[in-house]
């Protein structure tokens, strides 16, 4: 009996992660292709997906298949195979910007302030979502093909670097790597209101 349990259990937990699943996928295109041979036409499908689980993870695949159900299934396998780990700067936005090419594919990132969501079109917003960033902008300045678009954006974001990861290759802190807010002490004030405290206080009668 006890073991009939734990099968009981294990099923549940299955249950739990079908209907909780870690990663999310996007579809971008899907092609039909037509093959013409002795008695009339044979279709195929070809799927090209984007998966990651919005938390700095991101992957893409493409599938082929008679059907279009197979073809988004084998690009989603392929998708989870080959993602790469990206580091976001709190979570939402990227740490500098950063270039991709391919191909005749060029893409150009950029980080952004708060609220201002995410400023790309067709696949690369599909990338930017699965990956969990909130503010970016980011223009296409090469082809429109959405495959060689994606491969430019994944290899721009292979070359991004964050700051704990320079200041372990150079062997110093992260605070020497970040730049200093430019501040001016309290103490020093802007000659021009020197000048007008200066004149302010001599106009004031000196008491006897």
């Amino acid at each position: 009996m006890a073991e009939r349990d734990n099968r009981g259990g294990r099923r549940d937990d299955r249950r739990d992660r079908d209907e909780n699943p870690e990663f999310a996928d996007r579809l971008v295109a899907i092609n039909r292709v037509s093959k013409t041979v002795k008695g009339g036409k044979r279709f195929g499908f070809a799927a090209l997906v984007v998966v990651g689980d919005q938390r700095g993870r991101v992957g893409f695949g493409k599938g082929k298949a008679k059907e279009v159900p197979e073809a988004i299934r084998k690009a989603t396998e392929q998708a989870k195979r080959g993602l790469i780990r990206v580091p976001l700067r709190d979570g939402r936005t990227l740490h500098h910007d950063i270039e991709g090419r391919h191909g005749a594919g060029r893409v150009v990132m950029r980080t952004a302030v708060p609220g201002t969501g995410i400023i790309a079109g067709g696949p690369m917003r599909a990338v930017f979502e699965m990956l969990g960033v909130q503010d970016v902008v980011a223009k296409s300045l090469g082809t429109q093909n959405p495959y060689n678009m994606i491969r430019a954006t994944i290899d721009g974001l292979k070359s991004e670097a964050s700051p704990r990861s320079i200041a372990q290759r150079r062997g110093k802190k992260v605070a020497d790597i970040l730049p200093s807010q430019d501040r001016a002490p309290e103490s020093q004030v802007p000659e021009n209101q020197q000048g007008t405290d200066a004149t302010a206080t001599s106009a004031q009668p000196q008491e006897a």
